[in-house]
């Protein structure tokens, strides 16, 4: 049996990892990433760049992904608790503009595999968080792009009550408030795949 346990989700593509982790007395120790295991449970990612970020709870990332050097990332969050949302985009697929809701934890260890031409974000719930991630395209600015967290054609669930939250506590950057709606990505000559 490799490290790497493979959950699929109804998205096809859109995968849980969940890790070996060996416990004792002193802590934990866990693989996070190996090429040759991932490739066993089918993803084949050459990743190039590790991104890490800190955020207080509230905070909300997203909904990202760039028309350029388009992007598959693998998430995990090392501190705290996040809500993590992908949304197919790939125009071809049963599940287009269909989204994929998971919580990662420091307690739960999971992480989320998001191939490319899915936009993603998440959700802080706990009072801090800190999420890295591995991408397999270099960061673009000039092809930065996304879709706005709470367009109603995408309808998310972003459990707001559950945890306390409600849209006006939420800390959305002047970026994210500015991004398109699902309808103008639809109407876009994005990703005609």
């Amino acid at each position: 049996m490799g490290k790497f346990k493979r959950i699929d989700t109804p998205i096809q593509g859109l995968y849980i990892i969940e890790p070996t982790v060996f416990g004792d007395s002193r802590g934990f120790f866990m693989e996070s990433w190996n090429k040759k295991d991932f490739e066993e449970i089918g993803i084949h990612c050459n990743f190039v760049q590790d991104n890490h970020s800190k955020s207080k709870k509230g905070v909300l990332r997203g909904l990202h992904f760039q028309i350029e050097h388009v992007q598959s990332k693998l998430v995990r969050c090392i501190r705290g608790k996040i809500l993590d949302v992908a949304v197919d985009l790939r125009r071809n697929s049963p599940t287009f503009g269909k989204y994929f809701l998971i919580e990662l934890s420091e307690e739960n260890k999971l992480m989320f595999f998001i191939p490319k031409y899915f936009a993603h974000g998440f959700l802080v719930v706990s009072e801090e968080a800190e999420v890295m991630y591995k991408v397999d395209e270099y960061y673009d600015p000039k092809s930065d792009s996304g879709i706005i967290w709470n367009d109603e054609t995408l309808n998310i669930n972003w459990q707001l009550e559950t945890y306390g939250l409600n849209e006006n506590k939420l800390i959305i950057s002047e970026k994210d408030r500015k991004l398109k709606t699902f309808k103008e990505f639809v109407n876009s000559n994005i990703w005609y795949i």
